[in-house]
């Protein structure tokens, strides 16, 4: 396959690694990459270094499945981004809930200037991003902050002949110095702006969210780029848009479209990281080695001279290659959660390590408060009564959920039970919130307070309305539970439905293709706010709470062509005034940790959805491995890649 100039370059350097393995043992050598002089220099160099072949180490790492690309653009799948954190390494990481830069000098911080707040004019026509958060070209009649402007009482409405001013984020990040390509290129700012720009041009998804709510990315020096968010935008991440780095030097000859399929950025792109990609044989295996120009070698780093990656899908296949000794780590992309009793004895026997940690994403349950079919203001005998829409028979139904059984039974007790949209394990958490541990007992009580009445005596049975608000007289309190077919939401379907008939509460329980379940609104059940309880997990991993997904403006519907993550339909005034106070409040100010702890007290006591369970993130390896370890806040299980190794570990 033809290869440009500048990519013959990379496999000249790949292939004189790759001769390491065919050396006879000498006490000098074998070539590689060390550019003493690269300062100066516009290429690459190739010069000898002493590394005994005898010596060279190497690791397996077993994934579930084979990486569908590299290229970060193309949606990468979980085995892919593992991949990725050998080539790259950064731009950021994320640990212990908290960010640390990486390729870095910093984090950018409003303390240290490096971000700001700036008052721009704005006219008709331009992009700002209006009072519900939404994008849109300034016209007369939006409402929109102005500068200086954080409550929902200072809102102003846009009139043609005003001299309205509006906040711009202005964010500064600075490159450490001396990062080189492993070609031995310089990597500089124009490589992130550059990176920008193939996001925009690919439409990267990923990034659409925030691609949208960019005004401009460029450098501000050699290894400085400076972001600016579109007028009204407040992003409570800023410290993290920042671009990973691509190589323009290699990649500028290609639009962005072949970019997607060409070996260059799909298959072998090349990074500063740790590794770079040497072999890719399809469904079997990917073969790294080490970056020799790793800006962290002078620190022994990495640990590992080659790194393969084998593909294997199934559990249990995996787990005997692991005691066979043909993986030494399996990646959480092999689905484990079913082996999780055999991987703890093999621990216990110390055959193996079992590692286990929550995420930060979680299952919930969500309540149908306001279906698709009110949203015209009438509620008519054609539509369903108003069965959820008070809070205190939501707070019963979470008093009847034994989410506790579950955890301890289908998830094998290794996380904990949440009581907000953000695991308890999360340093924004407050135990200062409404709390609904299971119990009959309790639900039953509020069942009765709401008018829920058990007529017959009989809990098996459904309770039925007598005098309850919107909700005619003799209703049975009987609900339809959607969620999908797969192994563990049935497991705990099943749990919960029983849970809830104990208390009175009737369930019919419908397992749904994923196709189905997630069919596009305003057709499709759940996007198409059409049900009653449905289980599902709607999460992210960022750092910051997502409160807005509760908010009013959130609700998909006609008017906002089905755009929203609000699928309850929950609105409150206090909520949304909570919630925006929140998302004007940036990182390390006072009153940051309060802000977002009043919404999680709202959300607690108001329940527009149940938090069930967190999802579990397991792994799995050799007994001697060390340098790995599994974070709940962490993007990616190996994030600390370049510090495995085994046997005699310092």
């Amino acid at each position: 396959m033809s290869r440009f100039f500048k990519e013959k370059l990379l496999w000249l350097f790949i292939f004189s690694l790759s001769l390491t393995a065919c050396l006879p043992e000498t006490a000098d050598s074998v070539s590689t990459l060390i550019p003493p002089t690269i300062l100066a220099s516009t290429e690459p160099i190739l010069t000898p270094t002493s590394i005994s072949p005898k010596n060279l180490r190497e690791m397996t790492i077993c994934l579930g499945q084979e990486p569908n690309t590299l290229y970060l653009n193309d949606n990468p799948n979980p085995a892919a981004l593992s991949v990725l954190e050998a080539i790259y390494d950064g731009p950021l990481d994320s640990r212990d809930y908290g960010y640390q830069p990486v390729i870095l000098e910093k984090l950018p911080s409003f303390a240290d200037g490096d971000a700001s707040l700036a008052a721009v004019p704005v006219k008709e026509g331009d992009w700002v991003i209006n009072a519900s958060g939404e994008k849109i070209e300034l016209v007369e009649g939006a409402r929109i902050h102005p500068s200086g402007c954080k409550e929902t009482s200072c809102i102003a409405t846009f009139k043609k002949d005003s001299n309205l001013m509006m906040d711009q984020m202005v964010v500064t990040f600075n490159l450490l110095p001396d990062l080189r390509w492993a070609d031995g290129m310089p990597l500089t700012a124009d490589d992130s702006v550059y990176a920008f720009d193939l996001a925009l041009a690919s439409k990267n998804p990923a990034s659409a969210y925030l691609l949208e709510r960019t005004e401009s990315y460029e450098a501000a020096g050699v290894l400085a780029t400076t972001w600016r968010g579109i007028p009204g935008y407040r992003d409570n991440s800023y410290m993290t848009n920042f671009w990973q780095p691509m190589p323009y030097h290699i990649w500028s000859e290609f639009s962005a479209s072949e970019l997607v399929g060409s070996d260059v950025a799909a298959r072998f792109p090349i990074g500063w990281g740790a590794y770079v990609v040497d072999e890719w044989i399809p469904q079997e295996s990917i073969t790294l080695v080490k970056n020799p120009l790793y800006f962290r070698a002078d620190e022994g780093l990495p640990k590992i001279d080659i790194l393969n990656f084998r593909f294997i899908s199934d559990p249990n296949a995996a787990i005997v290659a692991l005691l066979n000794g043909k993986c030494d780590l399996l990646d959480p992309s092999i689905p484990l959660d079913g082996q999780v009793a055999l991987l703890q004895k093999l621990d216990e026997a110390e055959d193996a390590n079992f590692y286990a940690t929550e995420k930060i994403s979680l299952e919930s349950l969500y309540f149908g408060i306001n279906p698709s079919s009110y949203d015209d203001g009438i509620v008519s005998g054609n539509d369903r009564p108003r069965l959820l829409s008070d809070p205190k028979t939501r707070q019963a139904i979470a008093f009847c959920l034994d989410r506790q059984k579950v955890v301890d039974t289908v998830l094998h007790d290794l996380v904990t039970v949440p009581d907000s949209y953000i695991p308890s394990e999360h340093p924004l958490y407050t135990p200062n919130l409404n709390l609904y541990s299971f119990s009959n007992t309790d639900g039953a009580v509020l069942l009765d307070d709401v008018g829920w009445r058990d007529l017959d005596k009989d809990p098996a049975t459904p309770r039925t309305a007598y005098n309850v608000p919107n909700v005619p007289v003799g209703t049975p309190l009987e609900l339809d539970y959607i969620t999908t077919t797969s192994i563990q939401r049935r497991q705990a379907s099943e749990i919960f439905a029983a849970s809830l008939r104990e208390c009175g509460i009737g369930v019919n329980l419908h397992y749904l293709a994923p196709a189905e379940f997630y069919a596009p609104a305003p057709e499709g059940i759940l996007f198409g706010r059409n049900f009653d309880l449905a289980q599902f997990a709607m999460g992210s991993e960022s750092l910051i709470p997502r409160c807005d997904w509760f908010s009013t403006d959130a609700i998909p519907n006609a008017e906002n062509d089905w755009t929203g993550e609000n699928l309850s339909g929950y609105s409150s005034v206090a909520y949304d005034d909570a919630c925006q106070k929140a998302a004007f409040t940036f990182f390390g100010e006072p009153s940051f940790v309060q802000n977002y702890q009043d919404t999680l007290a709202l959300y607690a006591a108001e329940l527009p959805a149940i938090p069930l369970y967190p999802y579990l993130r397991v792994a799995a390896s050799r007994p001697d491995l060390c340098g790995f370890s599994l974070d709940p806040s962490a993007q990616s299980p190996l994030w600390s890649i370049e510090r495995l190794d085994y046997g005699n570990c310092e």
